[in-house]
């Protein structure tokens, strides 16, 4: 599927995503940017990240389902750990017991930017 994204989408999303903690010179961030930006176009896509974000993501930056999947997976593990302000703002004190799946976290992020997006 084709998506075009504008500047000030990109610009939001490359925002949050640095602001919860991921580091910009992952190729996971690269890919959690892409998977954002579609989860956002395409709200039905988070309910099946396997099948339709991280395809099409694949098919973006010329690689596999799995190397995407596990680039975000590590994307986040390092932000989780980090335990920023912008992850604990996300999720809330009393939610960072566990890491959150990466269909969570690409949908809660998605949502929060759709949400500054609107104001």
């Amino acid at each position: 599927m084709k998506y075009e994204f504008t500047a000030k989408e990109e610009s939001m999303v490359r925002d949050a995503i640095l602001e919860v903690g991921v580091p910009g010179h992952l190729k996971g961030y690269l890919y959690l940017r892409s998977a954002i930006l579609i989860a956002m176009h395409n709200a039905e896509a988070v309910t099946s990240v396997t099948k339709c974000i991280y395809p099409d993501v694949a098919k973006i930056y010329r690689t596999t389902d799995a190397k995407v999947e596990r680039a975000i997976r590590n994307a986040i593990e390092i932000a989780w750990d980090r335990n920023s302000e912008g992850i604990k703002k996300l999720y809330g004190e009393g939610d960072m017991k566990r890491r959150p799946t990466n269909s969570n976290f690409i949908a809660e992020l998605a949502e929060a930017v759709k949400k500054v997006a609107k104001a």
